[in-house]
């Protein structure tokens, strides 16, 4: 066995990141103030292409933030994906909202466009597509359908640092968006987030209730008119963030660089199935995700990933959906649908290695791996 562990995904700290830091440590700079703070939220706004950038302490809160800032509250639905990260549907139970669930597409793992229609009650407010894995959803149909009913699109961008619809960027694709900086997303902070928006009223919302709601102008006079969050990024996480923004292009460059490898070394395996690129997009590939088809492949995937670990591969497997989680149905969440897609993506999908520092050699080993497991 090689002695290299390889893991699943790793950050990527190659830039400015240890400058910056110790710039903002040594002229004391460490909490919610700080030059690095609006460098930051400026260079990724600028880089989505949204007007505004508000940082905060993580995409989780990054969410919760945006559905605040457009109004969702108590007694509201929001239709989400139900193929994601659970923390896109607790963000909206922070609300007192209740999270909708629609089933994939089984070819882009998206939400499902043309289930979203008969989700929608007289309650629902908003729509939340979950850009799963690095690949845009389909914006054209979810953008007519709110335009149709009068919701609002909150983009959970978390995953798509520089992907594209139709030329343009995730998160400028709707009103609001919220991005994750956790160590293995594209661009990192540790822990961190952002919300980006185009319309000033929302962020001025965002600042606004993401500092305990203090007043954006005038003197401090600790009097509070509203409930707000403690949802601050520090001076810190914020330089770690510069330094990932001026180097994001490069990252996205080598994730994609890394699945057209993977491609190309697997791709006449039957039953392993990549995410695709659908036309006028551009998938970033945060993860790459497979499907494995058991009867044509040769092995399950459990089989697969137990393979790869005794290798020193480390791998994980895909999100499991919304419907099958206890705490949602304590909630009150309907979960007693059919889940289909869903349901076959939990039980067969799998990442394998993913960071930006990736070596072609590890890719190559880790494709050699595969197939030995296969044939085994």
């Amino acid at each position: 066995m090689d002695d290299k562990f390889i893991p699943v995904c790793e950050p990527l700290l190659d830039g400015n990141e240890i400058r910056y830091v110790l710039d903002a440590l040594q002229t004391g700079w460490i909490s919610s103030a700080g030059r690095y703070i609006p460098a930051f939220e400026r260079a990724f706004a600028d880089f989505v292409g949204a007007k505004h950038g508000i940082a905060v302490c993580n995409g989780t809160v990054a969410l919760h933030l945006a559905l605040v800032a457009i109004g969702i509250g108590p007694g509201d639905e929001v239709i989400i994906p139900n193929f994601t990260m659970i923390a896109s549907a607790f963000a909206i139970c922070y609300t007192g909202a209740v999270p909708v669930f629609v089933d994939a597409e089984s070819d882009t793992w998206n939400i499902d466009t043309d289930s979203i229609r008969g989700c929608i009650t007289e309650r629902t407010r908003a729509i939340v597509p979950v850009h799963i894995y690095g690949q845009p959803c389909e914006m054209d149909a979810i953008q007519k359908i709110a335009r149709e009913y009068g919701l609002k699109i909150a983009e959970d961008a978390a995953e798509v640092h520089g992907a594209e619809y139709h030329g343009t960027k995730c998160g400028a694709l709707g009103d609001i968006a919220a991005f994750s900086f956790f160590a293995n997303k594209i661009a990192t902070t540790g822990e961190g987030g952002m919300v980006v928006t185009n319309d000033d009223t929302l962020a001025d919302r965002c600042r606004y209730f993401k500092n305990l709601c203090f007043p954006l102008a005038g003197p401090r006079t600790y009097q509070h008119a509203d409930i707000g969050f403690n949802y601050r990024m520090s001076n810190v996480h914020a330089a770690i963030g510069l330094a990932q923004v001026e180097r994001l292009d490069e990252y996205v460059s080598a994730r994609r660089k890394n699945h057209m490898l993977y491609q190309e070394l697997l791709c006449d395996l039957p039953g392993l199935c990549f995410q695709p690129e659908l036309p006028k997009t551009k998938n970033v590939y945060w993860m790459n995700g497979v499907v494995v088809k058991s009867k044509e492949f040769g092995i399950h995937r459990n089989d697969l990933m137990e393979r790869l670990q005794g290798q020193g591969i480390d791998t994980r497997v895909f999100f499991t959906g919304m419907h099958r989680q206890e705490a949602l149905r304590k909630f009150g969440c309907r979960t007693d649908g059919a889940f289909p897609v869903s349901e076959w993506l939990t039980n067969n999908g799998m990442y394998l290695p993913s960071g930006s520092g990736l070596r072609e050699s590890d890719i190559r080993r880790i494709a050699a791996t595969i197939r030995t497991a296969r044939d085994a």
